[in-house]
């Protein structure tokens, strides 16, 4: 699935999968040693999300039920986890750096299918 980026035009990710189920969420990108330019995980619902015992960097986008970004986490390291955040509805883990390359903010609306 891809996701863009309608506010600024922005193609975040041509190659999204889904992690919409119970085990899809709690495996999420665990075992993988990297994600290619281009792919992304959407997981939903989510508020918050940990990178324990992941080997590589990430960005993070918050989403609430729109689909309009309300927080974005640039080069989330492993190891970390990120507050709950109010209004959250799922999230978009991306490669590190897709963020700053799309310009990607808070209040931006996406589109994803």
């Amino acid at each position: 699935m891809r996701i863009t980026n309608t506010t600024r035009n922005t193609e975040l990710a041509s190659n999204a999968r889904a992690a919409n189920t119970f085990w899809s969420r709690l495996v999420g990108l665990l075992g993988r040693s990297s994600l290619a330019p281009g792919e992304a995980l959407l997981i939903e619902p989510c508020s918050s999300v940990h990178t324990a015992f992941m080997r590589f960097t990430i960005d993070v986008v918050y989403l609430d039920r729109e689909r309009r970004v309300i927080k974005v986490v640039p080069r989330m390291a492993p190891f970390r986890a990120s507050a709950l955040w109010r209004g959250g509805h799922a999230v978009v883990e991306l490669p590190a750096g897709s963020i700053e390359n799309t310009a990607t903010g808070v209040g931006d609306q996406l589109t994803i299918g």
